[in-house]
């Protein structure tokens, strides 16, 4: 009996060693699967992260095309008016595009042009007038007399807008496209023009542009926040035949390289260049457009009216494009 007794113990004892080694395979199996999973996951994650990168590095080629209402729908009424700014808005997306200038009493008033004359009813630098001098002047006959198929008797006496006023009319239901012209004439309008973007809420609904890289700079040093496009304009030289960046901000088209790209992306998020000269010829082309994308920046063209330019702009992977007729582009847009 004891004989069978001992049996009895010794069979448990081995029955019990016996599943004792198999639950420590079974632990050593499952943590070799729970090092697999780990590893599994470290490498979905290294994906996720190079996925990110490349998404990041790409979205600046995949936004949609901005509609940039020069000076608002300019080619159907008088521009800078509310005439012209309430027709681009509108335009579905639309920007609304305009120049300030600083009036005698340092108001910001929206005029392209530095003298009065082309567009009002008289003659003289906008610096000389107070915005209560502008706000008198006929600033929309002279669009009826030079677009007799597009006149209208209501744009007769159309006044002069601050950019106050602008804000107020459309707030934060428009966004706005805005730039300081000629700062060597209107000093010191930056900081004016930031505060009042800023008291409105609108910084997520401004990009600022201009010629002059200063402007710019000072913008960004005020609120980098803000996103800049620097304006280029490039002439022939009439000895050399080269062209040349009016302001000598960086090179021709052709020669600009990283460093030049590099030099403008310290303070902007893009360019905005001409398609044409004043006599028609194209000073960029589409290895130009792919070059600045590639450089990560934006790349915003001037002045395009055409259906076929668009087209053809919108195929090279331009970002942006200034518009005198936003429902033209509006629609090659939506066929896109």
């Amino acid at each position: 009996m004891t004989k069978h007794w001992v049996k009895g113990i010794s069979v448990l004892i081995l029955f019990v060693f016996l599943i004792a080694c198999s639950n420590d395979k079974t632990s050593d199996v499952a943590e070799d699967n729970d090092e697999n999973s780990g590893d599994e996951t470290v490498s979905e994650e290294n994906t996720n992260d190079e996925n990110s990168e490349q998404t990041e590095s790409s979205d600046i080629q995949e936004q949609d095309v901005m509609n940039i209402a020069h000076r608002g729908a300019s080619g159907n009424a008088p521009e800078a008016t509310t005439f012209a700014f309430d027709q681009a808005a509108q335009t579905d997306h639309a920007w609304l595009e305009m120049d300030i200038q600083k009036t005698k009493d340092d108001e910001l008033v929206v005029i392209h042009d530095d003298d009065i004359e082309r567009t009002t009813n008289d003659e003289g630098e906008v610096g000389d007038f107070t915005l209560e001098e502008l706000k008198e002047l006929d600033a929309g006959t002279w669009f009826n007399e030079a677009n007799p198929d597009k006149a209208d008797e209501s744009y007769k006496n159309a006044e002069l807008l601050t950019l106050e006023e602008v804000f107020e009319r459309y707030g934060k239901n428009e966004n706005y496209y805005i730039e300081t012209k000629s700062p060597q004439l209107n000093e010191d309008m930056e900081e004016p023009l930031v505060d009042m973007v800023e008291e409105h809420d609108l910084v997520d609904n401004v990009i600022i542009q201009s010629f002059e890289p200063s402007s710019l700079q000072t913008v960004h040093e005020l609120n980098e926040d803000i996103p800049l496009i620097q304006l280029l304009w490039w002439e022939e030289n009439e000895e050399t035949g080269e062209l040349e960046e009016w302001l000598d901000v960086t090179s021709a088209p052709e020669a600009m390289d990283e460093e030049d790209f590099a030099e403008i992306r310290e303070y902007a998020v893009g360019i905005a260049p001409h398609l044409e000269d004043y006599d028609g010829n194209e000073v960029i082309d589409e290895a130009f457009v792919q070059k600045t994308l590639e450089n990560d920046l934006l790349i915003h063209v001037y002045t395009v009216d055409t259906k076929e330019n668009m087209e053809r702009l919108i195929d090279w992977g331009v970002t942006g494009i200034f518009t005198n007729y936003t429902e033209r582009l509006d629609e090659v847009l939506s066929k896109k």
